[in-house]
């Protein structure tokens, strides 16, 4: 019975602290640490995370992390995944393996930054160069990853990525000019709570409506991970949450976020209409 209780009392002090959304958030902190040594190694640049982006239909478009230098901005998609990874430019879903051979899916992250891009580039205005980079956990072996127009990369080769990208690009904006465009994006980042709302409910509804990938009959079920404003990441373990559907009982039919890590981890998400 006091076992029972503490369980409960600790869930709750989980989900109270360590919330999807805050973990969520770390490998963008971890992505920040490594371009943070571009600027140790002499080279001069304002970092800038988790940007609301209008676009014209007045939603916004997220951004993760944006890093602004003389070269332009390099706008970077973070992705805090462990397990193998395997995908290619042009499809509209990867995959990700689970060391316990658990397959989950998620949107195509080069699409994704193709979007945040564009609506980028759309609200400064001016012909500055945006160079894409997606960027994994260090936990994750990108076992086979076809992907040539934009870099894909764990965190651990970040620093190298741009520095290559960075010696192939000419100046094109002095420190004046960087500061200035420093200022004007940092207001993106101080979205009210409304709008970060809006932005997650926005995303759920546009992936409920979305048609599903046809799957091969003769293949194991593949779980969908749901693009969203953050990872969804169990507060428990660490592990990632999988979008699942109730087979029985009376709650048939519902779906719910469960830990990839179940049954050794059995936490549970509701997804709140």
């Amino acid at each position: 019975m006091a076992k029972g209780f503490i369980d409960i009392v600790l869930d709750a002090l989980f989900k109270s602290i360590f919330t999807a959304d805050w973990i969520g958030r770390r490998g963008e902190k971890l992505t920040v640490r490594w371009l943070k040594t571009l600027n140790f190694f002499g080279r001069k640049g304002q970092i800038l995370r988790n940007l609301y982006v209008p676009k014209d239909n007045g939603e916004t478009s997220e951004i993760d992390v944006i890093y602004i230098c003389q070269k332009g901005i390099y706008v970077l998609e973070s992705k805090n995944y462990s397990g193998w990874v395997f995908g290619d430019e042009k499809s509209a879903y990867w995959t990700v393996m689970l060391p316990n051979k658990q397959k989950n899916r998620l949107y195509n992250p080069i699409l994704q930054n193709q979007t945040h891009i564009k609506w980028l580039r759309a609200y400064i205005g001016e012909n500055i160069p945006l160079f894409s980079i997606i960027v994994f956990s260090e936990r994750c072996e990108l076992k086979k990853v076809e992907a040539t127009s934009v870099p894909v990369v764990k965190r651990d080769f970040l620093y190298g990525t741009i520095k290559r990208m960075w010696d192939a690009s000419p100046d094109v904006l002095s420190e004046t000019e960087v500061i200035a465009l420093f200022e004007k994006l940092k207001k993106l980042t101080n979205a009210e709570t409304a709008t970060k709302e809006a932005h997650i409910r926005n995303i759920e509804e546009k992936y409920a409506k979305k048609e599903k990938p046809k799957e091969d009959k003769n293949q194991e079920p593949i779980a969908e991970l749901q693009p969203s404003a953050g990872e969804w990441i169990c507060p428990r373990c660490g592990g990632q949450l999988i979008l699942r559907t109730v087979k029985k009982g009376e709650n048939a039919g519902k779906q719910f976020f469960g830990c990839g890590n179940f049954p050794k981890c059995r936490y549970t998400q509701e997804i709140k209409e």
